[in-house]
């Protein structure tokens, strides 16, 4: 790298870095709002998503139980995507009660495994792999919460992650799969597989891109099974949505984050740098996944820059969990860009004559 080119990227990082903490005056989410409304909002959605899987084990039907409980709690009923997806609900609704909570740590469980054998990759020696496992624990720390199973959001953030562990050049198939099924939990999670296939077949790689255009074929379909379900129960009166165009910004996104992951138990001036470094530390790895990580946090800070409500802040944990692990990059991307921008080799060029 030039020296000129360095020494603009890093003064660029200094910069984000203290345009993060601009992000203290964003917006809170509801879990963080001091308004005794929000709070109640967010303990409302839980409820209603358990309320509907109990329903179900009773013998009911998703589609009514989900119209009825949303008309009950005031929710919007249109468009047709206002109504979750009922994988999740068939899922936990078909398990003893004990049995829900123990997917959620075995998913867990093979997240981390995934990652601990991806870091042999990158990291040499035990420690440092370690260190990247704690910080990945930290990032996903709200996925191990049993209270939180009803949250689709939940799920299919720790399904990415996976998908991103198991994915290596040439060895897509098992990330499809992963991404698959969290985009039958929550359909927002397209985004992932678009941008895997948007890469693969910017590299040239078809098989692979016609992989993850058929996930997204078969999410396709489901959506249009579920719309048609949806249009069973939907009513004339039925209100419908604000919208979501929320135009809350990149604040919003750095300080959800420092929200759903470890990074809660930090103050906000030292939590908000450390998301923007952690950032930073992906684009520093010398690995395809890297910009494929970088590609897949760039599509949802813009998804919910421009589109995300206060009380939709859950969008962030489809990507928070890959998230804190990039801090392990960062200090040798910071050291790697400190020394090419302060280079002072100079080439002392000797004529010698005979």
């Amino acid at each position: 790298m030039a020296k000129g080119q360095a020494r603009l990227i890093f003064a660029l990082l200094i910069f984000t870095l203290l345009a993060s903490l601009a992000a203290m005056r964003a917006a809170n989410p509801p879990p963080n709002d001091p308004a005794p409304a929000a709070k109640e909002q967010n303990v409302a959605d839980v409820l209603l998503y358990q309320q509907i899987v109990e329903g179900m084990r009773a013998g009911g039907d998703y589609y009514l139980l989900a119209a009825q409980g949303q008309r009950q709690n005031n929710y919007p009923m249109r468009p047709f995507f206002t109504m979750r997806l009922p994988t999740l609900a068939a899922v936990l609704a078909s398990l003893p009660r004990w049995a829900g909570p123990l997917l959620l740590w075995v998913l867990c469980a093979a997240m981390l495994v995934a990652w601990w054998r991806r870091s042999a990759d990158w990291l040499v020696g035990v420690r440092p792999r370690i260190i990247l496992m704690a910080l990945l624990g930290g990032s996903a720390m709200v996925c191990f919460d049993r209270s939180l199973i009803w949250f689709h959001e939940i799920w299919a953030g720790l399904l990415i992650a996976l998908a991103l562990a198991v994915w290596r050049p040439g060895r897509w198939q098992a990330a499809a799969g992963c991404a698959l099924m969290a985009m039958l939990v929550r359909e927002t999670a397209a985004l992932f597989p678009l941008i895997m296939g948007a890469i693969a077949l910017a590299e040239g790689r078809r098989r692979e891109a016609a992989g993850w255009a058929a996930m997204i074929a078969v999410l396709a379909v489901a959506v249009a099974f579920h719309a048609a379900a949806w249009h069973r129960v939907v009513m004339p009166e039925d209100p419908a949505s604000p919208g979501w165009l929320g135009m809350l910004g990149v604040g919003f996104f750095i300080k959800t984050m420092t929200l759903v992951t470890a990074l809660a138990l930090f103050p906000g001036w030292v939590a908000m740098p450390l998301v923007v470094l952690a950032l930073f530390g992906w684009t520093s790895l010398r690995d395809p996944l890297g910009w494929r990580a970088i590609a897949l946090f760039a599509a949802y800070i813009t998804l919910m820059a421009i589109f995300c409500r206060v009380d939709t802040f859950y969008w962030a944990m489809l990507a928070a969990p890959p998230l804190l692990p990039g801090l392990a990059f960062a200090i040798d991307g910071a050291r790697d860009l400190a020394k090419a921008a302060i280079d002072r080799r100079k080439i002392t060029v000797r004529r010698v004559t005979p």
